[in-house]
């Protein structure tokens, strides 16, 4: 099973890539981030005419996840358990027997700020979530963009970024507390290129100049991180023109 996530940054823009990607990927599971569509506006027929099934959970302007499968998805959950909260930041649905959980985890804007603190809650609430999905699905995939660099060999200037939103303390012991309910991070399974990044600044020239940050991630549970086979970043499309923001990233799974 070929797994991938992609923050595509406003799919009414991107689908002509999301489907070239789709094409030539092969993925058999997509995981979308800040789709910025109301579900009204979803584009069904284009994702099923490309051989996908589709449940989705959108807001004008804002956030909006969408998992796409080459077959039933089931059991969705739309709302993350423990959090009222009208943004659309959480996915759930079981396919081939694997359940997946789609996150579109708050920037937080800055330390300190309301928005920072709205994330570490937020983050809270995701662990606790995922120890009560693990419970009842051995095999997990939490996948998406989580606004976090989990190391310094994640970012491309580790000085520039120190104690900034993205690489704070705070925000990287949430996610080693949620890596630590039970999942792992299936990239660094394999040996990978220095300098791989999955998100770069639209401004000064950031992803020619390698400029980036590695925050979209694929973490397995331990029954499944053992079948993965392999897991990339794929920078193809953000050499597009109009490209999101961000890249995909892709894991396969035995």
């Amino acid at each position: 099973m070929r797994i991938a996530s992609w923050n595509v940054n406003s799919l009414k823009v991107r689908l002509p890539q999301l489907l070239q990607f789709a094409a030539s990927a092969r993925p058999d599971v997509i995981a979308l981030q800040e789709t910025k569509l109301t579900d009204d506006k979803f584009p069904l027929a284009e994702i099923e005419a490309a051989g996908f099934r589709a449940v989705y959970s959108g807001q004008k302007t804002y956030n909006g996840v969408a998992l796409l499968a080459r077959g039933e998805l089931n059991d969705v959950s739309t709302e993350l358990p423990g959090l009222a909260d009208p943004q659309r930041r959480w996915l759930a649905a079981t396919y081939a027997g694997v359940r997946i959980i789609d996150v579109y985890v708050p920037n937080g804007q800055s330390v300190g700020s309301e928005k920072y603190a709205y994330k570490l809650g937020w983050m809270q609430a995701l662990r606790a979530a995922v120890v009560d999905e693990l419970s009842r699905h051995p095999e997990l995939v939490v996948l998406g963009d989580f606004n976090v660099a989990p190391e310094d060999r994640d970012v491309h200037d580790p000085k520039e970024w120190e104690g900034q939103v993205l690489c704070s303390e705070p925000e990287r012991e949430a996610l080693r507390q949620l890596l630590g309910a039970g999942l792992e991070d299936v990239f660094r399974r394999f040996e990978q290129p220095e300098r791989s990044f999955s998100w770069w600044d639209y401004r000064m020239n950031a992803f020619r100049r390698k400029r980036g940050l590695r925050i979209d991630l694929i973490l397995a549970s331990e029954v499944l991180a053992a079948r993965c086979s392999g897991s990339r970043i794929d920078e193809e499309p953000r050499r597009n023109e109009r490209p999101s923001d961000h890249t995909p990233v892709v894991a396969d799974f035995a």
